[in-house]
């Protein structure tokens, strides 16, 4: 059984937590940037949301689709994607006992890789900036995976 008193004294799982905890705020500002451009822009996806602006026909108007409060909402999905497998991935391998300095450095990249991700989403960057921090990102939670299943898993 794990001594949750050990694993909170594990530098590797407090760097993990750190990241972790950095790389969750970053997601719900995501949410709170899209519901900031459906708001500004007066864009919205549901009927109900739209009677603010307006009632009947005229709030009809609102029920549709922005190519900025949709590329703020495709960074959010994309964060998504990749920043719950991380969680996991990354849990699990900070709890197997791996090198602080490469746990602390696959944590560093993966975090610098989706906040650079979402630069140049949001910017936008030319690609392959996007592509970029995508793959970083993904390779990092790839590796955690691979140390994890070569060393510490029964297979």
């Amino acid at each position: 059984m794990v001594d949750l008193t050990q694993v909170m004294d594990d530098e590797v799982f407090m760097a993990f937590a750190s990241y972790a905890t950095i790389i969750l705020s970053k997601m719900m500002l995501m949410s709170t940037a899209t519901a900031f451009y459906r708001l500004t822009r007066k864009v919205f996806a549901n009927p109900e949301d739209s009677v603010t602006f307006g009632k009947g026909e005229n709030a009809k108007k609102y029920l549709r689709t922005d190519d900025r409060v949709e590329r703020v909402r495709r960074a959010h999905l994309n964060d998504l994607e990749n920043i719950v497998p991380f969680l996991g991935i990354g849990l699990l391998y900070s709890l197997s006992g791996p090198d602080p300095s490469t746990a602390i450095l696959h944590f560093r990249l993966f975090v610098g890789a989706r906040i650079y991700h979402t630069i140049a989403y949001l910017t936008p960057l030319p690609q392959p900036n996007r592509a970029l921090g995508f793959f970083v990102g993904y390779g990092v939670t790839l590796s955690m995976a691979y140390r994890l299943l070569k060393s510490k898993l029964y297979l």
